[in-house]
């Protein structure tokens, strides 16, 4: 499984860390995804998705349709 949000795509980011004698070491950042139920009022019924904690603070202000009609996602994107 891919480490990667259902909705912003957000993955990981690769770099090197440098020692003081320059010896370049590979280093990955990992996005801070978090599995979460997500409640749907007007469908009455909660999806669980693999979210960033971005776009779940997203999610919390706008609401989960509102927010895949911005983006122009539909809920079969997040499967």
């Amino acid at each position: 499984m891919s480490r990667t949000c259902k909705l912003t795509g957000k993955r990981r980011l690769a770099g090197f860390t440098i020692s003081h004698a320059h010896n370049k070491t590979r280093k990955f950042q990992q996005p801070n995804l978090q599995w979460k139920r997500v409640y749907i009022p007007e469908e009455s019924r909660f999806v669980r998705i693999r979210v960033s904690t971005r776009a779940l603070r997203t999610i919390t202000r706008k609401g989960l349709l509102k927010y895949l009609q911005d983006e122009n996602l539909t809920l079969r994107d997040l499967t």
